[in-house]
């Protein structure tokens, strides 16, 4: 089943459900979906709408930390549980450790040696990992592996 009609079949047992946040969740990825669509004027494949969806999570993360700061608790746990809905589309997320062994293999394969080789290990790690892990921990682990 592609990812388009499960979102679709979840939209609508969230109606059907009553559950408000699930189906907020689901319209907005549809509506970027749907307005990437007409904008490159071809179907969206899975990978493509992952990508949609790993970008309105990370929206969401960012929102979390604004909302912190404002003291609005209420924002925060909405965000949160947008989130969960959101994940549940996403492929299994690698562990830190998982991501580490990842960050070192690449590493060894372009001969990183210092901070200076960011640009060539970020791109590599992030295609191998495409989905499964957070760019701010990739970027926090090669920055840490290569600054030894």
């Amino acid at each position: 089943m592609s990812l388009k009609v499960k979102l679709m079949d979840d939209f609508k047992k969230s109606m059907k459900e009553k559950d408000v946040v699930k189906k907020r969740t689901i319209t907005l990825v549809r509506g970027d979906i749907k307005q990437k669509e007409v904008d490159t004027r071809e179907e969206l494949n899975d990978e493509q709408i992952l990508d949609i969806i790993a970008k309105q999570v990370k929206q969401r993360r960012d929102s979390i930390e604004e909302f912190k700061k404002g003291d609005r608790q209420d924002l925060v746990e909405e965000s949160q549980l947008e989130i969960a809905v959101l994940m549940g589309y996403h492929p299994e997320q690698l562990s830190e450790e998982e991501v580490r062994k990842v960050v070192l293999s690449v590493i060894e394969e372009v001969g990183a040696t210092s901070p200076k080789d960011i640009g060539k290990v970020m791109p590599q790690v992030i295609a191998k990992t495409k989905g499964k892990a957070d760019g701010k921990m990739i970027s926090k682990l090669v920055k840490e592996m290569l600054n030894k």
